[in-house]
């Protein structure tokens, strides 16, 4: 019976404390900034900064960006990207897109530009900041000039089958990236050096493991054989890191 009654006591006291933080937080935003504000690094509400480092949320207002077109436009004109919107558009059954960009640059070099929904390009912009570019630096001592991508929008099913589902591509959430090049003029290819030179092979899985946070989906050559020469990254709707 004391046994009962003193976890009894525990749970009430703990409820209590939660209880408490939850009005004190409510107070806190009830205030808007008169008395108190959260600081940015833990309020999920504030605008998601291109300079600051990832967080623990991070990912929740990436995904804010799916519902909220304008926030995510007004992000990546923070970013040093050349991008322009371009109109939402249907290009056959479950494939098209909305609230997307025509790609002229990132942050370095692409080639042929491409079309990639908002939100995406917002997650790749964050990649390339915090996760490729210290990555490069500390596994090969230089900085990423230029992806080598295979493609971001394309109407068709997971893998190109006839049947199945739309792949991630027919709605323009994904990109396909095969290498890059850096500044010595080096190429680190996905195929050739996923399990090859040392320095490379540390760079490529540091790259592809730091999207897993930052994407929902994120595969690389260990997933399958289909994967085997790039990287795919893409905005939803599964999180899967392999």
């Amino acid at each position: 019976m004391l046994r009962r009654a003193g976890a009894a006591s525990r749970m009430m006291g703990r409820m209590k404390f939660v209880a408490a933080l939850l009005l004190f937080l409510g107070i806190g935003f009830w205030s808007h900034g008169r008395y108190w504000t959260l600081p940015d690094h833990l309020n999920p509400w504030a605008p998601l900064a291109y300079e600051a480092a990832p967080d623990w949320l991070t990912h929740l207002k990436l995904q804010r960006f799916k519902s909220e077109p304008a926030a995510c436009q007004a992000f990546m004109s923070s970013t040093p990207w050349r991008f322009e919107a371009v109109p939402d558009r249907e290009t056959g059954p479950d494939c098209g897109f909305r609230n997307a960009i025509q790609v002229r640059q990132t942050s370095v070099a692409v080639g042929a530009q491409f079309t990639l929904s908002c939100p995406a390009a917002a997650s790749l912009a964050l990649w390339e900041r915090h996760v490729l570019q210290p990555a490069a630096q500390a596994a090969l001592g230089t900085e990423v000039r230029r992806l080598e991508h295979l493609g971001s929008y394309a109407c068709r099913n997971v893998y190109g089958r006839e049947a199945g589902s739309r792949s991630q591509h027919a709605t323009a959430d994904a990109l396909d990236i095969a290498g890059f090049v850096l500044a010595d003029g080096r190429r680190i290819s996905v195929l050739r050096q996923w399990s090859g030179d040392a320095a490379a092979a540390t760079f490529l899985r540091a790259v592809h493991q730091g999207a897993c946070g930052l994407f929902d989906g994120a595969l690389g050559p260990d997933y399958n054989q289909a994967h085997a020469d790039h990287f795919h990254f893409d905005s939803g709707p599964y999180r899967v890191c392999r």
